[in-house]
C-alpha cells in the first residue's frame, strides 16, 4: 500500500510539472494519466520579427546594430554593421518582446521588456543581460525609453500611466509622480530635452501630449483641443538644432495625422500623415530632416520653409532605428532585418540582410479548420499555422496581423484581425498567398479593434463575428458577412456599451453573450454582461436577460445535448431554453473571480464519449452531462478543439496540446 501511495504521488508530480503554465517542456512529450494521455505537440507559429531596435558602439568603438526579436522568449541580438556579422544572441527573460532600446549617456544598453514591465540592461558587446526588476514595482508593460543625464534613463508604462526614471545609483523613481494623466493608463512614448529638463510624453487611450518638467513634477498639456477624442499619441520624435527651435514630431492615433510642435515658438504644424517619427533625424551640420513613411526614405530642408518632403529611396518600410556613421551616410535598420547605407551626396543605397533568427511566439487563438486540420494564430506578432492530426506536420502561414478569432464556413476560413476590426477570408481550396488576395480582405469595421467568436453558419450561407471597440470606448458590434452578396455589415450596440465576445446559432436565431468591458482605459458601463437573441433574416435583436446575476462576462456558448443553449459565465454553466426565452438550470464548475477585461471565451464541447469537456480560466474540466458532476482534470489550457477522430486540442502558452480522453 505504501509503495501505491508513492506511485500516486510520483505521478501526480509528474502531471504537475508538465501542466504548470510557463515552464519548459519537450516538444512531443507523453503524460498518461487515468484515462487521459497529453502530448506537446510542440510550437506552432514561429517567425522573426523585430522591435525595438538602436545603433550604438562597444567599448572598443566597434559599431553595433541591436534589435530585439519576438519570441518565448525574446532575444536580444547584436550585429557587427561593417560584417553583418551576429555577435550578439541573448534571451531576454520574463518578456515576449521589447518596444524599445536606448543607451543611456555611461554607454549601458537599456530595455524596455513589454508582457512583465522588467526592465533590462546590456553592456554592448558582453555576453550578459541583467533584469533590473519590475518597474516601480507595479508597471506590467513598458513602451517607449529615452535617456537622460549622467546615465539616467526615463521610460513610459502601462497600466499606472507612469513616466519613471532609473539610475544605477539609487533604481527607480516616480518621475509623474502619480498618473500622468489622472484616469488614464498609458504613456505610450516620450523624449527627453535636456536644454529645458523636460520630458515630452504621448497618453492614451484618451489623447494627451503632455510636458513634464523633471525637477518640479510640473505637468502641462500641450494637444491641441480637436485632438483630444481621440485614441492615443505616440512615436514621439525629437530633432534638435534646428534654426528656428527643436522640434517634437508625434502622431495622434485614429486622426490618421503627425504634427510637429515648435519647443521654441509653441506652434503646431502638421506634417505628411505617413511621417514615421520615432526614427526621425537630422543630418550633421545640416538643416535637413530625414524620416520614414510607406516604405519609403524622405527629406525635408528645414532651412527654407517652403520646402515640401522629397521622397529618396525605397527602404522596404519604415526605419526601426536610424543613425549617422563617421563619413556623414545615414544608416538604417528596416523590419525585415535589413541593413540600409544610403548617401545623400550620391543619393546611393546598399542594402545587407542581416541573418535574423525565427523564434516560437505565443499562440493567441485555436480553431478547427476543413478536414480535421487545427489552425493557430501567432500572438502579437501574427502570423498563422496548420496542424495536420494525420500527418503531425505542421505548416506556418505568413502575412496577416494578430487573428482573434478563426471561424469555417464549407472549405473557407474566416478570420477576425486585430487591430482596427479587419477581417479576412482564406480558400483552403488554393495556395495561401497573400499578394494575389488568398487571404483576401473582405472588410473592416470602424471604431472596432478585436474581433471575436467567429461562427459560420452553413444554413444562411453566412460569418458572424462579435467584437471589442477600440481603446478608450465602450460598446462593440455584431458583424455579419453575407457569402452570397459578399458584403460585410455591422450592429453596434446590439446590447448597449457592451462588447460580443461569444456566439452560438440554434434554432434558426444567433445566440449571443457580452462582456461588460469595452477596450481597455476605460471602464465599464454596465454592472452584468448579457445574452441577447438576435433574428439574422430580420437583423434585429428579439430578446435580451442576465443569465448568470453578478457575471461580468459571459464566456462560452453551445449547443448542448440537451436542445438547449449551455454557457458558461463566471465559472457558472448555465442552461438557456430559446423556445421559453429563459435560463432553466445553474451549475457551478468552479470559482472564477476575473475582474478585468475579459474578452477570451472560456471553452465547452461535447466529446464522442459522452462527456463534456471545457476550459475556465485556463483550467481544463470534464463534465457528466446528465449528473452534472464536473471534474477539474489538473491540467491547464485554452481554446479546445475537437478533431475529426475525438481528440482534442489546447494552447498553453507557445505550445499545441494534443488530450486523448
Amino acid at each position: 500500500m505504501i509503495i501505491h501511495h508513492i506511485m500516486k504521488i510520483l505521478v501526480v508530480l509528474l502531471l504537475l510539472c508538465m501542466v504548470t503554465p510557463g515552464l519548459a517542456q519537450a516538444p512531443a512529450g507523453l503524460l498518461q494519466a487515468g484515462k487521459i494521455k497529453l502530448t506537446n505537440l510542440g510550437p506552432q507559429v514561429k517567425d522573426a520579427v523585430i522591435q525595438g531596435s538602436i545603433f550604438t558602439r562597444d567599448e572598443n568603438g566597434r559599431n553595433l546594430v541591436y534589435t530585439v526579436v519576438r519570441g518565448v522568449p525574446a532575444h536580444l541580438l547584436g550585429f557587427d554593421v561593417n560584417t553583418g556579422r551576429l555577435i550578439t544572441d541573448l534571451p531576454v527573460s520574463k518578456t515576449d518582446g521589447v518596444w524599445d532600446l536606448a543607451v543611456a549617456t555611461d554607454g549601458w544598453l537599456y530595455l524596455a521588456g513589454g508582457s512583465g514591465g522588467y526592465l533590462y540592461k546590456h553592456k554592448p558587446g558582453s555576453d550578459k543581460i541583467e533584469n533590473l526588476g519590475k518597474v516601480l514595482g507595479t508597471e506590467n508593460y513598458l513602451w517607449d525609453l529615452t535617456p537622460g543625464r549622467n546615465g539616467e534613463i526615463f521610460g513610459a508604462s502601462y497600466p499606472g500611466c507612469r513616466v519613471f526614471r532609473y539610475h544605477p545609483d539609487n533604481g527607480f523613481s516616480d518621475v509623474s509622480r502619480g498618473p500622468l494623466v489622472k484616469g488614464e493608463n498609458y504613456v505610450r512614448g516620450l523624449v527627453y530635452h535636456e536644454a529645458g529638463n523636460k520630458i515630452y510624453a504621448g497618453v492614451g487611450s484618451h489623447a494627451h501630449l503632455i510636458e513634464l518638467d523633471v525637477t518640479t513634477g510640473a505637468k502641462r498639456d500641450l494637444l491641441p483641443e480637436q485632438y483630444r477624442n481621440n485614441a492615443f499619441v505616440y512615436n514621439i520624435g525629437l530633432v534638435e538644432n534646428l534654426r528656428d527651435g527643436d522640434r517634437i514630431f508625434f502622431t495622434v492615433e485614429n486622426a490618421k495625422k503627425t504634427l510637429m510642435y515648435n519647443l521654441n515658438t509653441g506652434r503646431f504644424t502638421s506634417m505628411p500623415d505617413n511621417m514615421y517619427v520615432k526614427t526621425v533625424t537630422r543630418e550633421p551640420q545640416k538643416q535637413r530632416v530625414y524620416y520614414s513613411g510607406g516604405g519609403k526614405l524622405f527629406a525635408c530642408d528645414f532651412s527654407d520653409t517652403s520646402a515640401q518632403p522629397v521622397a529618396l529611396a525605397a527602404i522596404g518600410g519604415n526605419a526601426l532605428a536610424a543613425t549617422w556613421d563617421a563619413q556623414a551616410r545615414l544608416l538604417l535598420l528596416n523590419p525585415d532585418g535589413d541593413l540600409i547605407t544610403f548617401d545623400p551626396r550620391s543619393e546611393r543605397k546598399t542594402v545587407l540582410p542581416l541573418n535574423i533568427p525565427a523564434q516560437p511566439i505565443g499562440i493567441n487563438v485555436t480553431a478547427a479548420g476543413p478536414g480535421g486540420s487545427i489552425w493557430t494564430g501567432g500572438y502579437l506578432a501574427g502570423s498563422n499555422a496548420v496542424y495536420d492530426p494525420a500527418t503531425g506536420h505542421t505548416r506556418v502561414f505568413k502575412g496577416l496581423a494578430q487573428s482573434e478569432s478563426i471561424g469555417m464556413l464549407g472549405k473557407n476560413l474566416y478570420f477576425g484581425i486585430y487591430p482596427h476590426g479587419r477581417f479576412y477570408v482564406y480558400d483552403t481550396g488554393k495556395p495561401w498567398d497573400m499578394k494575389n488576395g488568398n487571404p483576401g480582405k473582405i472588410g473592416q469595421v470602424a471604431g472596432q479593434d478585436r474581433p471575436f467568436a467567429a461562427l459560420g453558419v452553413p444554413d444562411l450561407d453566412k460569418v458572424f463575428w462579435g467584437t471589442v471597440p477600440d481603446y478608450g470606448r465602450n460598446g462593440g458590434a455584431l458583424v455579419v458577412y453575407d457569402r452570397k452578396t459578399g458584403v460585410l455589415k455591422s450592429y453596434k450596440d446590439v446590447v448597449t456599451g457592451q462588447s460580443v465576445i461569444t456566439l452560438v446559432y440554434s434554432g434558426k436565431q444567433l445566440i449571443g453573450g457580452t462582456s461588460v468591458w469595452g477596450g481597455l482605459g476605460i471602464q465599464p458601463e454596465a454592472p452584468e454582461a448579457k445574452l441577447f437573441v438576435w433574428d439574422p433574416l430580420a437583423n434585429t435583436k428579439r430578446a435580451e436577460l442576465v443569465p448568470v446575476p453578478g457575471a461580468k462576462a459571459i464566456t462560452c456558448l453551445m449547443n448542448g445535448p440537451d436542445g438547449n443553449v449551455w454557457g458558461i459565465a463566471a465559472g457558472t454553466l448555465f442552461i438557456f431554453d430559446p423556445a421559453q426565452g429563459r435560463v432553466t438550470a445553474l451549475h457551478t464548475i468552479c470559482s472564477d473571480s476575473r475582474n478585468g477585461a475579459v474578452w477570451r471565451s472560456d471553452a465547452l464541447l461535447m466529446h464522442p464519449d459522452g462527456k463534456l469537456y471545457g476550459s475556465i480560466n485556463g483550467q481544463i474540466f470534464s463534465l457528466d452531462p446528465v449528473s452534472m458532476k464536473p471534474s477539474m482534470l489538473g491540467i491547464s489550457g485554452t481554446d479546445l478543439v475537437l478533431d475529426n477522430k475525438g481528440a482534442i486540442y489546447f494552447q498553453r502558452s507557445l505550445d499545441l496540446w494534443k488530450m486523448e480522453p
